[in-house]
């Protein structure tokens, strides 16, 4: 039997064990401004949105979010999945075109990690950075609404992209926006 040398022994002995390989812990910052981002747009009333200290207070709060997220990004504090489906979302209540192409990023690298449920907000925040840049949405995600105008998806390129790549990015099919467009448009 062989034995193993005292100095390896001795070594193995003294490692700590946060040295030994272990997952990356999701960022509990950028776990906070998620939850905030999201409970202040849950039960939201459409007249609220005519109240304009509170959409002032609301546009303020998400542009914090967003520089807060983007320092934790570039110092690398953020890399797990959850963190980036977090600051994905935070992204996409920005303004700017580049907030929606970053969004589109996060939404990929969180994916890549394994949060399956990404792939719907990549899919939402290309249409809207499509849209925003001038261009048609393809996978149909983005209603709105101009002046007294009726709510609609356009412009928007139904032929690019099939339903069956839709389903597998979580996004609705044609047939189901469609129905939902002309809820909308009922009201």
């Amino acid at each position: 039997m062989r034995r193993l040398p005292i100095a390896f022994i001795a070594l193995l002995l003294a490692t700590p064990a946060d040295a030994q390989t272990t997952a990356p812990r999701d960022n509990p910052e950028m776990a906070r401004m998620f939850a905030e981002d999201q409970a202040v747009r849950e039960n939201v009333k459409p007249e609220q949105y005519a109240d304009m200290a509170f959409v002032r207070k609301m546009i303020a709060d998400d542009a914090a979010r967003r520089t807060r997220a983007r320092a934790l990004l570039d110092t690398g504090k953020l890399t797990t999945a959850e963190d980036y489906y977090a600051a994905a979302f935070v992204f996409q209540h920005g303004a700017q075109p580049d907030d929606f192409l970053l969004t589109h990023t996060l939404a990929l690298a969180a994916a890549a990690r394994g949060r399956k449920d990404a792939s719907w907000i990549a899919a939402a925040t290309l249409d809207r950075y499509l849209q925003n840049i001038g261009q048609k949405q393809i996978y149909g995600t983005q209603f709105r609404r101009t002046g007294s105008e009726p709510m609609t998806q356009d412009p928007y390129d139904r032929a690019l992209i099939p339903d069956a790549l839709r389903t597998a990015l979580g996004v609705p099919v044609q047939a189901e926006q469609d129905k939902r467009l002309a809820g909308m448009q009922a009201k």
